[in-house]
């Protein structure tokens, strides 16, 4: 059932032609048309920029990357190798880069005062999450304490690898392994992970949103000590949807191996990752297997209490699409320092003696690491936590890292590229400083360091009033704000608030309707602009009404838009969201989230098929600009939802696009996106509070739903980027006077140790 056209209630006489207002409307989009177009011919200044398209499924990034970021952005690539994970564009046209740290704030305070962070929103374009802090987060964004650890293993001298009494001097008790385990033996049931630690390692799960189509092994049988091993190891290649499975190699105890299958991919590949996996097109174009049948070869071949061993095992079942629920993962049960994990090649060598994954070999041999893995399982329950203790081998790990790459370098620019050297010290080989700007009661190690020019100041004003005058001076600064952390209770108040909040945001009410209103036809209607969660017919009226709860803000608002004031089964019917001291200002945070830098690119569409992503390759020339589709799945059955996400380089690709789809040819609803990526990704931790009211269930809500689980199946490199819009001179505008300037501000919650924000 579709609206009618009026939007007033009224019909009009047949056979009377209404006179036409003037077409200014169609001549000022042709204008803005023209204007966008001629923009995107004209060639862009360089400008220093990140690539669009570059954060994880959840937006989050590691403090390692972070660093190797800064380091790029100081230094450029005379100097130290690129990000591993974004591209930074013309970083010579860079003249500094800054810091900025919210100590305090949360994503929470982001999210709760949004309007209040208007500046912020538009001079940063990308925001991403970052791992719960440590001690000292400062110290590990610029490599401080990985340098440190290097530098104090330095000392034991070139040569051989320390000596054995040099290891038992070492205090057994602060070896990690001993905390974790104890100095006693410990059995098979004490090595597998515990369900929580897989979790927190991102092993796959079952009920977890992105493993709804992965294969259990079926392996549910009582474990015990005599349990029997495998030695599991995988090689992957990039196809066009990822990672995926090239080889699959499976050793039982005693060596022989069951299982060693080449794979072909379902999808087109992109890179045969050679150098790691040894395999080639020529190897693979003759096989015939694919993931499907190893799934069942797997499933067939493992016992009811089959305990998995590998090297960062998650990998390896994540390419494989299974989940097994017991597993020993070497790279954690040789537990290291600061939560790092030691190579399979270096653990190998340190304690069984043997080399593996040798440099004159092409790529790695699967069944070969398989095996080894298997060896160190059964050593370390041989011999127990205090004798690996007794190998010291962080300082094996150090020493061998410092012989690999030349303890004794011969100038500043070898010293730099090392990948364990720190940003401080890169700027003091170069003869230069590093600024730290920060409030009088505030420590870091970077206050004691020789190069790093430490201001203290009494308030966050005089911070930022420094702040205009000393960052020009210097090549990097760390700025450093800090405010008071909220208490737990007001914290948790916020969460509450912000999941009503969001839940009142996402719902509308809609009528009057007549009493014999067809009611499938209506839930037809309202399910035709997005997913809805629950549909509630209203009767404390006179005339019925209907309370809609839809699970994205794109579908409420589409809906309001769209038949607001409209007939709809013979009555002009209004469609509003729920009127509360929570939702007062909501026209102006939609307002304001769809002209956020991050959504001004993306639009949303209701209605689209499960051929639609074909259909829009075929026709890929007239959606020019396109970066990527999100086609968010059903959580349970891991069916493509009816809705989805297209992110185009600008927004004028995006507008044009919004055109083509919303015609008679593709007959799609849809606008521009409210909700970025890292809100999804936030809003999946807060289960939604309803408010509904009293009435009769028309759809009845799922027992669960989370917010979107998006699936990256196209990504195009970006080529260009938006240009910056210049604001108003402010004396707390302190970003817009700093031209040319690479600024990277976080927030850093403080009290609880929730995930935190930065942008």
């Amino acid at each position: 059932m579709e609206p009618e056209r009026e939007r007033t209630g009224k019909h009009f006489k047949k056979g009377r032609k209404r006179r036409r207002a003037p077409n200014t409307l169609v001549g000022a989009a042709e204008a803005m048309r023209a204007r966008w177009e001629l923009g995107e011919r004209q060639p862009e200044a360089k400008k220093a920029r990140l690539s669009a398209i570059l954060f994880a499924e959840n937006c989050e990034v590691t403090h390692d990357q972070l660093c190797e970021l800064l380091k790029y952005a100081v230094l450029g690539k005379s100097s130290v190798p690129k990000p591993s994970w974004c591209q930074l564009f013309h970083q010579n046209h860079l003249n500094n880069v800054v810091v900025f740290v919210l100590q305090g704030m949360s994503q929470l305070h982001f999210y709760r005062f949004y309007l209040e962070f208007g500046f912020l929103r538009k001079a940063f374009r990308h925001k991403f999450r970052l791992p719960p802090p440590s001690s000292n987060f400062l110290a590990d964004i610029i490599g401080l304490k990985k340098k440190q650890a290097t530098r104090d293993q330095s000392k034991m001298g070139e040569g051989s690898l320390p000596s054995t009494s040099s290891k038992v001097r070492v205090n057994l008790q602060n070896d990690p392994i001993i905390q974790k385990y104890g100095s006693k033996k410990v059995c098979l049931t004490r090595c597998l992970l515990t369900k929580e630690e897989m979790k927190t390692f991102h092993f796959p799960l079952q009920g977890c949103p992105d493993c709804a189509n992965f294969v259990p092994t079926k392996c549910n049988g009582s474990i015990t000590d005599n349990s029997p091993l495998f030695g599991l190891d995988c090689e992957m290649c990039v196809t066009s949807k990822g990672r995926e499975l090239t080889r699959i190699s499976l050793v039982a105890e005693g060596g022989s191996c069951v299982m060693d299958e080449l794979v072909k991919p379902d999808n087109k590949i992109l890179d045969y990752l050679t150098s790691f996996s040894g395999i080639t097109k020529k190897i693979l174009n003759p096989v015939t297997t694919r993931l499907k049948d190893v799934q069942r070869q797997l499933k067939s071949l493992l016992p009811p209490d089959a305990v998995l061993v590998g090297h960062s095992l998650d990998l390896d079942l994540r390419a494989l699409k299974m989940i097994h629920p017991y597993v020993i993962d070497t790279s954690l049960l040789y537990v290291r320092e600061q939560g790092r994990r030691f190579k399979l090649k270096f653990l190998a060598k340190a304690i069984l003696g043997k080399d593996i994954q040798c440099p004159n070999r092409l790529g790695h041999d699967a069944t070969e690491d398989a095996r080894t893995t298997l060896e160190l399982a059964r050593y370390f329950l041989k011999y127990g936590p205090r004798k690996i203790a007794e190998l010291n081998l962080e300082a094996l790990a150090s020493h061998q890292e410092l012989l690999a790459t030349g303890q004794e370098l011969r100038n500043t620019a070898e010293v730099v590229q090392q990948p364990n050297t720190s940003v401080l010290e890169c700027l003091d080989l170069m003869g230069q400083k590093l600024l730290f700007l920060t409030r009088e009661p505030e420590t870091s190690e970077l206050s004691s360091a020789r190069n790093c020019e430490t201001v203290k100041c009494l308030s966050n004003k005089e911070v930022l009033e420094q702040a205009r005058v000393e960052i020009p001076l210097f090549p990097f600064s760390i700025v450093q704000f800090s405010f008071e952390p909220f208490s737990p209770s007001l914290t948790e108040e916020m969460n509450k608030r912000m999941r009503i909040k969001w839940t009142e945001m996402s719902t509308v009410y809609a009528g009057p309707f007549s009493k014999n209103c067809n009611l499938r036809a209506l839930k037809r209607l309202f399910k035709s602009f997005g997913p809805i969660r629950s549909m509630t017919l209203v009767l404390e009226t006179h005339q019925p009404h209907l309370c809609i709860q839809y699970e994205v803000l794109e579908a409420a608002q589409l809906a309001i838009e769209s038949l607001d004031g409209v007939l709809v089964e013979g009555a002009c019917i209004k469609v509003q969201r729920p009127v509360t001291e929570l939702t007062l200002d909501c026209n102006t945070l939609v307002n304001e989230l769809e002209q956020d830098s991050e959504n001004r690119g993306t639009i949303y569409l209701s209605g689209v098929s499960e051929t639609f992503k074909e259909h829009l390759l075929q026709q890929s020339n007239l959606f020019l600009g396109l970066e990527a589709v999100i086609l968010p799945k059903d959580l349970k059955s891991g069916k493509q939802k009816r809705y989805c996400f297209l992110k185009f380089k600008n927004f004028g690709s995006a507008q044009r696009a919004l055109d083509i789809l919303k015609g008679k040819d593709w007959k799609l609803k849809g606008r521009h996106a409210l909700t970025p990526r890292h809100l999804h990704a936030w809003l999946r931790g807060l289960p939604p509070e309803s408010r509904r009211p009293p009435g009769i269930r028309v759809i009845p809500p799922p027992s669960e739903q989370q917010a979107l689980q998006h699936s990256w199946i196209i990504l195009w490199p970006r080529t260009d980027g938006n240009k910056r819009r210049r604001g108003k001179q402010h004396p707390k505008h302190v970003f817009v006077s700093l031209p040319i300037i690479f600024h990277v501000p976080f927030l850093i919650p403080c009290g609880q140790w929730q995930r935190m924000w930065s942008g």
